[in-house]
This record gives C-alpha cells, sequence and structure tokens, in this order.
C-alpha cells in the first residue's frame, strides 16, 4: 500500500465492487457534471468514484447511484439527475441501494461518510421542478436529499 493513498482509494481497495474505480480529483466524474462542482480549495478535493459504472455488472436492475467524491478527507455521495416531481421515488430508491451498498458490500467507504452536514446530494441537471410544500418535497426533506443547482465543497 503506498504512503500517499487517500481514505478514500485505500478503501476502494478494499472493495471487491469498485477496486480499480478511484480517480484522482474529480476524473472519474463525466466530464459533462464538472460545470456543477464548486470547489473552494482544488487541493482538498482529492479523488472519485463511479460507483454506478463499477457496479452496473454486479447489480443491473439495481438503481444505482452515481459517485463519491472525496473532499478534505471526508467522502460525499453524489447523484446527478434530472429533479422533477417524476424523479422522487426513483431517487428514494437510489438513496436506499447506496445505504444497502454501503452497509453490506462497501462498509470501509461508508465509514468515511461526512460528519459535517449532510453526505448525501442530489445535483440536478437542469432545472429543479418540485414544488416546495408538496408530498414528494417532504420525502426528500426527511431524507436530507433536496435537489440543489450545484455541488459545493467548501
Amino acid at each position: 500500500m503506498k504512503t500517499d493513498e487517500t481514505p478514500l482509494e485505500k478503501a476502494v481497495v478494499q472493495t471487491s465492487d469498485v477496486t480499480g474505480h478511484f480517480m484522482k480529483g474529480i476524473q472519474a466524474v463525466k466530464k459533462e457534471y464538472h460545470a456543477k462542482i464548486q470547489v473552494l480549495n482544488p487541493r482538498n478535493l482529492t479523488g472519485s468514484v463511479d460507483i454506478d459504472t463499477a457496479t452496473s455488472l454486479l447489480y443491473p436492475d439495481a438503481n444505482r447511484w452515481d459517485y463519491a467524491i472525496e473532499y478534505n478527507s471526508e467522502t460525499f455521495f453524489v447523484e446527478f439527475h434530472p429533479a422533477s416531481t417524476s424523479n422522487v421515488e426513483e431517487m428514494i430508491r437510489k438513496l436506499s441501494w447506496l445505504d444497502w451498498w454501503l452497509r453490506e458490500k462497501a462498509p470501509s467507504i461508508g465509514a468515511l461518510k461526512s460528519k459535517k452536514g449532510n453526505a448525501y446530494h442530489w445535483v440536478a441537471t437542469g432545472s429543479i421542478n418540485i414544488l416546495n410544500g408538496s408530498r414528494q418535497y417532504r420525502q426528500l426533506a426527511e431524507r436530507g436529499l433536496l435537489p440543489k443547482k450545484l455541488m459545493t465543497f467548501k
């Protein structure tokens, strides 16, 4: 094991579902989403994993989560997805799958989950079309998964 490995990089090595899928910075994130990521200190953005691609053959019918992104030695789980009322149930299924996967298949990655606020983030790929106060809005608020326009790392 290299001594300069980040915590997420070490955890990925220990997780057979995603071994070999760690990338420096946000290289694992599709380029089309890079503009939706804002970073106060780019040096603290140390790595990423495309969970969806890495696990697509293992769980082909699952509602898989997109990415794990490491910032300042903490891991955040980010899903880039359309944000309409019709997407809410799918996003809840994705979050449930991620919780299961972190608990059962990737506990070393789950242990790195950010403790400074919410570790799960839904970033809208377009406009956000979920009415405040709607049933779907309340469902998301209860889970801390209200969609946002940008993922901001401070």
